[in-house]
């Protein structure tokens, strides 16, 4: 074990809160499977109609992603926190309530989605502008690094395990897990004492703080570049989430254990990636780790539209996923730290909330138009598709200011 993992170790609110952060991410990558599945096998839905319930959970974040960063900054993070993740246990646990008594339909899921949309975008604009409260500066790389290798390994084996779930007690049922998994985390994160300092007197000018946070990302030379590359990629690849999906279980007809395993496979480059981030970013430097991470995107998605129903095709999806995975593994926490680093502490909610609203807009545009060319065009055109937008924010960011980052 590293001096610097044994630093971060003896820091004992990082650990809970590294913790809860553990616990919510498995349930929610259990819900992220389960939700799909349920859409597609147990409600029927078409490719359009699965673009629709992806864009929902998303949609949020359009409509209140910058007013989110403005509330954030204004209050303690803490209690927004733990607050969030007893609401979003709660709106979970009505999804198997309604399926038991026959009144589930694909309307009231997008509902209760679009609930559980807006509670996370609460939690997220807080926990990315809590973490830098929780380490030093210093720090800030390593402490996303270990963040990033839970959620890689949340996003490899939570889909494996809600497979399993899924295939054993159905869909409905699976979303009990991730409730109780946010009811463990909003506990685990009641017990920190890391003080907050005071919040500034706010202005109660919306306008005025949401364009502060605003020029402060769209105005930066890196900060810039960055957050257009990432909306690009952002689109782009919510397209192929979508048309994967059906792809996987509907055209080539894989089970939602093997759909799972898939992202298992993926887990462990993601694990991969995140345990080499930081050891990068200062070997060779922030902005040559995320470009190359960037690279790798395009030529994972490329495999996926080669997959057939073999045992060939399937090992090309387990590759795909494994590359892609190994990606945003090696981004995640160079980036994060990066940017937190950069920012200003009464900056960081906008910061966050500014550059993640806009990225997961790019999600519900992404879905709907994966989802709409799938039905239109068939799943593989549609695939080539994102990967050929893949590769334009690659070349774009490769020639920006972003290859000269550095801490």
């Amino acid at each position: 074990m590293s001096d610097r993992t044994i630093k971060l170790l003896n820091q004992r609110d990082f650990v809970r809160f590294w913790t809860a952060d553990t616990v919510s991410l498995a349930g929610t990558h259990v819900t992220t499977l389960a939700l799909k599945t349920v859409a597609v096998l147990t409600l029927g839905a078409s490719a359009t109609a699965a673009g629709m319930l992806e864009a929902a959970r998303w949609l949020p974040y359009m409509l209140f992603g910058l007013v989110a960063g403005v509330v954030v900054d204004r209050r303690r993070k803490l209690p927004i926190l733990v607050g969030t993740d007893f609401a979003r246990a709660a709106v979970l646990a009505l999804i198997p309530l309604m399926a038991f008594t026959g009144t589930l339909t694909m309307p009231l899921l997008t509902v209760l989605v679009v609930v559980f949309g807006t509670l996370s975008l609460f939690y997220d604009a807080a926990h990315q502008s809590f973490l830098p409260l929780l380490v030093p500066t210093a720090q800030l790389t390593d402490a996303n690094a270990r963040l990033e290798q839970t959620r890689s390994a949340a996003q490899g084996f939570g889909p494996l395990v809600g497979g399993a779930l899924v295939k054993a007690i159905g869909g409905p049922l699976a979303f009990l897990v991730d409730a109780f998994s946010y009811l463990v985390s909003g506990l685990v994160l009641a017990t920190l004492r890391t003080a907050e300092p005071p919040v500034e007197a706010p202005k109660r000018d919306l306008r005025a703080e949401v364009r502060e946070g605003l020029r402060w990302v769209y105005h930066h030379e890196v900060l810039k570049p960055l957050a257009i590359a990432s909306h690009a990629w952002f689109l782009f690849t919510s397209m192929v989430t979508i048309v994967y999906t059906m792809l996987v279980l509907d055209e080539l007809g894989f089970d939602a254990f093997q759909f799972g395993v898939t992202f298992a496979v993926g887990g462990f480059g993601g694990l991969l990636g995140a345990s080499l981030s930081g050891p990068a970013g200062r070997r060779f430097g922030v902005g040559p780790v995320i470009v190359t991470a960037r690279w790798l995107t395009p030529v994972a998605y490329a495999l996926v539209p080669l997959a057939t129903s073999s045992a060939t095709g399937f090992a090309l999806l387990c590759a795909a996923q494994f590359l892609f995975f190994l990606s945003i593994g090696l981004d995640g926490a160079v980036e994060m730290g990066y940017r937190q680093t950069i920012t200003p502490a009464r900056l960081q909610g906008r910061m966050n909330a500014t550059t993640r609203s806009v990225n997961r807009s790019m999600i519900v545009i992404g879905a709907l138009v994966g989802g709409t060319l799938a039905d239109w065009l068939g799943n593989r055109p549609a695939l080539w598709i994102a990967v050929v937008g893949l590769i334009g924010q690659a070349v774009g960011i490769a020639f920006s200011a972003v290859r000269h980052a550095r801490l």
